[in-house]
């Protein structure tokens, strides 16, 4: 992929390190209420450190007055301690280790915005909007979320248990989680149904667009193999929390022939920066599905943004999270270190991501399937059920009153197995995994039993809650453009 194009003073990374800040000179009036906002707080802390009913470790008090001051920012300013600072950038390059969620805070718990694919997490079945409200059964109200990834993280091989609340059911629950490595592969590929390229981003890495580079040609490669004209390609963003700037702009890059990616804004003006695409659609001008909801985030919607705003493809799925802003790890020397909110994304056309999102093309919400009795195609009668019905003129016709159905009436026909992608009992016949990741022994239940029918009933109702409805629509679209256009 060519070297990407930019305008601007300063190119903004959303993980990036810069130096230290520069301070404006203040007006004399600002500065003498400086320094008396400075006196009070210094007279406040000398009361604590002195009068507080247990004696206070002097650098605690320090690091949380820095703390509270970030926070009162926004929800993703932090001051992160050495340790802190360093696992941020070692996330930032893409090697970290914790149960594998990307989280944020909402009204003093931890808020799930996406579990990352594969992960500790990921496995014991959390979900983004989930909110985490105890951790080991201490409460998370009244701490930072710094300190509440640090007690996520642990050590490795090691369990914590969360109590979650799940507002779409709105239930409180246990779960254990075994602490692990979290994979560092951010793009994986496979071919669908045949003819159909599926490409999965889990987050956007250091190595994310060269990594999706060499995917997409070992689907070509694949393809060719098989003899096989790839219909189009679909794209998950699904649950992807973000990551790197840098590399969402070569995602974008690569579906895109021309024209902005995203424009960078900062306090200063002349720090701005946008940053266009260069000619070259890797996927050689296929339709385009992207498939976004509300876990996508930050990097994600930069993508998704762009292809929109671009035509190039179209999204499918629910409303995207909507963090529009770009936060920059600042350097403190072996004091540890910022990440501050400096600048706020926006699309090509101009719109602000932040706490507005993406709206999808085509909204379409995770949902069951379950076919309608009574109205399935063995139900309804058709010209060749008639009697004495022509034939298709190409030879004798067969006699139609031979396998006549009659609606309404049991035993006349046997329903036809439906070869309906759609239909979840396509699914079914797979025993699905359960949250620990364990499967059953795929033994087929005695009907007569009770208690192993009402196991199969639950394995079958289990498989439909994991149908992927999204992705199957996805999938259709393919179809349907590849069609039109052919």
């Amino acid at each position: 992929m060519n070297k990407l194009f930019r305008r601007g003073i300063t190119a903004v990374l959303a993980a990036g390190v810069i130096g230290a800040a520069v301070w404006a000179p203040l007006s004399t009036a600002q500065n003498d209420e400086t320094y008396r906002q400075l006196k009070l707080f210094g007279d406040v802390f000398d009361t604590v450190r002195q009068n507080y009913v247990e004696e206070v470790e002097e650098g605690a008090l320090i690091e949380a007055a820095i703390q509270g001051m970030l926070q009162s920012l926004d929800p993703h300013s932090a001051f992160e301690p050495p340790e802190a600072y360093e696992e941020t950038r070692k996330d930032v390059r893409g090697t970290f280790g914790g149960i594998g969620i990307q989280v944020t805070m909402e009204d003093g718990y931890v808020k799930v915005i996406a579990p990352i694919d594969d992960t500790p997490g990921a496995r014991a079945g959390l979900q983004a909007e989930d909110l985490i409200t105890a951790l080991d059964g201490e409460s998370v109200q009244g701490k930072t979320l710094d300190q509440a990834v640090e007690i996520m993280r642990g050590e490795l091989g090691s369990d914590i248990m969360l109590t979650v609340y799940r507002p779409a059911t709105q239930e409180t629950f246990d779960v254990t989680v075994t602490r692990g490595n979290i994979p560092l592969l951010s793009v994986r590929t496979i071919i669908e149904d045949g003819d159909i390229g599926y490409i999965r981003i889990n987050r956007f890495l250091g190595t994310t667009g060269k990594s999706l580079e060499r995917e997409i040609a070992k689907l070509k490669e694949e393809a060719e193999e098989n003899e096989t004209d790839l219909a189009g390609y679909i794209l998950d963003l699904r649950n992807n929390p973000g990551g790197n700037l840098s590399q969402s702009i070569r995602v974008a890059n690569a579906f895109l022939e021309q024209g902005e990616i995203v424009s960078v804004r900062n306090r200063n003006s002349e720090e701005d920066a946008s940053y266009f695409a260069e000619k070259g659609d890797i996927i050689d001008g296929k339709p385009l599905v992207v498939l976004i909801n509300g876990g996508s985030a930050s990097a994600s919607e930069i993508v998704a943004g762009a292809l929109q705003d671009h035509r190039r493809g179209i999204l499918l799925g629910t409303p995207t999270f909507g963090k529009g802003s770009v936060q920059t790890l600042i350097g403190l020397g072996d004091q540890g270190g910022l990440r501050l909110t400096t600048a706020r994304y926006y699309t090509p056309s101009g719109d602000s991501i932040q706490a507005k999102g993406i709206e999808p093309d085509i909204l379409v919400e995770l949902a069951k399937l379950e076919p309608l009795e009574g109205y399935g195609s063995e139900n309804f009668r058709y010209e060749s059920d008639y009697n004495n019905a022509l034939d298709d003129g190409a030879g004798e016709g067969e006699s139609a009153e031979e396998g006549t159905a009659v609606p309404g009436e049991d035993g006349d026909a046997a329903p036809a197995e439906s070869d309906d992608s759609t239909t979840p009992a396509e699914g079914e016949d797979a025993t699905p995994a359960d949250e620990s990741g364990e499967t059953g022994d795929g033994e087929a239940p005695a009907p007569e039993d009770e208690t192993e029918t009402e196991t199969e009933a639950e394995a079958e109702a289990e498989a439909e809650e994991f149908f992927d409805f999204q992705l199957v629509r996805a999938k259709d679209l393919i179809r349907g453009i590849a069609i039109f256009q052919n």
